[in-house]
């Protein structure tokens, strides 16, 4: 039985774009959409009232949020298989636990009662950091203009890379578009230089990333062949790189490893950086050893 794509839904407006993303994601792939709603999530993030404090969102009826979601989905695809659930968790917990028989858990940047001054709510990044399964945070307009918008794969190391890729390309070839591989280098700091050496101070730290762009990308390209890849090699931090790669892309794709001894996984200042400012939406795929 092919797995869905589960989304999570509070009535908010983020919500409403991560599940229009949700829709068109099951949609290409041939899966079914599950539509979840934490009965829980009204109060799980506070907003801010005008004077400064923090209060709690109002809570919608269950009904009228599933209802409302349903509706929405079928209007958008109409032969999709769309069902609906509450559960009586907070919504954090509740989508993780649904990511372990999820083809992919998509969630909104932030809630209905995320703070004001908050880039990424604690439900989507908390879903990141602890899920089973591919999660896509859905940022910016989450719809890019039709024929436009590739993928863009932040290349991780050759030995933990592959699945990442693999799941970039996959989402690239669904799309019938190209996919963008970043990888980013740093030079040097060499304050001296002996006379007699020669190249540039960067070449080998270059030609290490254009090596590492080809072993993370050598096997999954042969399993998607008709996916036209172009490399990218950017000097510079590797956030800084891929917010830049962002701009103008359907979807940002990055891989997080599993820490020893550790539920969740190792997002780390470049990922956390994505999923806070990057212009369109960001998968996080959990890399296996």
């Amino acid at each position: 039985m092919e797995l869905p794509v589960v989304v999570g839904v509070d009535g908010s407006e983020d919500s409403l774009a991560a599940l229009d993303w949700a829709v068109d994601e099951a949609a290409r792939h041939g899966t079914a959409l599950r539509i979840v709603h934490a009965s829980l999530w009204g109060g799980y993030e506070g907003t801010e009232s005008a004077a400064g404090a923090t209060r709690f969102a109002d809570p919608l009826p269950v009904e009228k949020i599933l209802g409302a979601a349903e509706e929405r989905a079928r209007k958008r695809a109409p032969r999709l298989v769309v069902s609906t659930e509450a559960l009586p968790d907070d919504p954090a917990a509740a989508l993780v636990r649904e990511g372990r028989n999820a083809f992919l858990l998509v969630t909104g940047s932030r809630g209905r009662g995320a703070i004001g001054g908050l880039l990424l709510g604690s439900v989507g990044l908390a879903v990141a950091a602890r899920a089973d399964c591919p999660v896509v945070v859905v940022r910016g307009a989450g719809q890019p203009p039709a024929g436009s918008g590739g993928v863009v794969l932040g290349a991780g190391d050759e030995t933990d890379g592959t699945t990442a890729a693999r799941f970039a390309l996959r989402e690239a070839e669904a799309r019938g578009t190209g996919l963008t591989a970043v990888r980013a280098w740093r030079r040097p700091h060499e304050p001296m230089r002996h006379p007699l050496l020669t190249g540039s101070p960067g070449q080998a730290e270059e030609e290490r990333a254009a090596w590492v762009l080809e072993e993370v990308l050598r096997e999954p390209r042969r399993e998607h062949p008709g996916v036209e890849v172009t490399h990218q090699l950017t000097e510079g931090p590797a956030r800084k790189a891929l917010l830049d790669a962002s701009r103008g892309a359907g979807l940002l794709v990055v891989g997080a490893r599993r820490r020893e001894g550790h539920l969740g996984l190792q997002l780390g200042i470049v990922n956390h950086a994505v999923l806070h400012h990057a212009a369109c939406p960001v998968a996080v795929v959990p890399e296996r050893r």
